[in-house]
């Protein structure tokens, strides 16, 4: 009888074990803006696949309709994230969309969809009680209130801000330098800007005071935060243009805002995709 040869040894293999998806309550996120070439859909893919999450709460601007009106820009991983999301949905998370001024017709379709819920704002209670108010934030920006043709303009001067940092990028990392934003350093060294953004902020607890909530969840204004005013606490999960950040709840109730860009840190520490920032309520 015939024998078969054994199967040839490998050698110089290593067998690499996938990470466990870390496990938390809840998820919110930001201002993804699909439809913009500024769009970080691979740290958004990435971190998805290392969450394994309940609730997933997609903060607003999740697309940019804005920009699509502009030009349309729609590549394969754009189509990716939605089906990430999708699939997220069927195998058990509970996502819950609150349409932001970018993709606004989207309140036009209020209502459960499966396990995706749309609505035009939230109150989430925590694990360990606390009632926090989920809202996008562009409610509160009287420019995209009142005057809609300057939303527009400064819309526009920022999506050439962003244009311009993947060249500024690949220069810096040709010296090792880590990732620069010069959109983020405008906001933060321009008077105006800072004013606003503090602003923003208290307008933002005012509003949640009248829901009796022990604090408000935000994105809108692209500036990732955790800050406490009187009782109340302001969060703010960033977006997935500049920072790629989020906010996390663990099993406990405990709140965490995670940095999940690609480029924020170099060299070896760039194996580290996650860095966790220590603020946490």
């Amino acid at each position: 009888m015939n024998t078969l040869p054994e199967p040839p040894r490998l050698r110089n293999v290593r067998v690499v074990k996938a990470p466990t998806p870390r496990h938390v309550r809840t998820v919110w996120v930001s201002d993804l803006h699909l439809g913009t070439r500024s769009s970080n859909t691979t740290a958004f893919l990435d971190f998805l696949r290392d969450y394994e999450i309940g609730t997933l709460y997609i903060v607003g601007d999740l697309i940019d309709v804005w920009q699509l009106r502009r030009g349309v820009y729609w590549p394969q991983q754009h189509n990716d994230v939605i089906q990430k999301l999708l699939r997220k949905a069927r195998k058990g998370t509970r996502v819950i969309y609150i349409p932001g001024n970018h993709d606004e017709f989207v309140s036009g379709f209020c209502g459960d969809y499966g396990n995706i819920t749309i609505q035009r704002h939230a109150i989430h209670r925590t694990a360990n009680g606390r009632r926090l108010l989920v809202i996008h934030g562009h409610e509160l920006d009287t420019v995209v209130q009142n005057v809609r043709s300057l939303a527009f303009a400064g819309d526009a001067e920022y999506q050439f801000l962003l244009s311009l940092n993947p060249a500024i990028n690949f220069v810096r990392r040709r010296f090792g330098f880590g990732y620069w934003s010069l959109s983020a350093y405008a906001k933060k060294r321009v008077k105006d800007a800072v004013s606003f953004i503090g602003e923003y902020e208290k307008a933002i607890v005012h509003y949640a005071e009248k829901y009796e909530v022990d604090a408000v969840l935000c994105g809108h204004i692209h500036s990732a935060a955790i800050h406490q005013f009187g009782a109340v606490t302001y969060y703010n999960c960033g977006d997935w243009v500049e920072t790629c950040s989020a906010l996390v709840e663990a099993e406990n109730g405990v709140i965490e805002l995670v940095n999940c860009h690609p480029f924020r840190v170099s060299g070896n520490e760039a194996a580290a995709k996650t860095a966790r920032l220590p603020v946490a309520v």
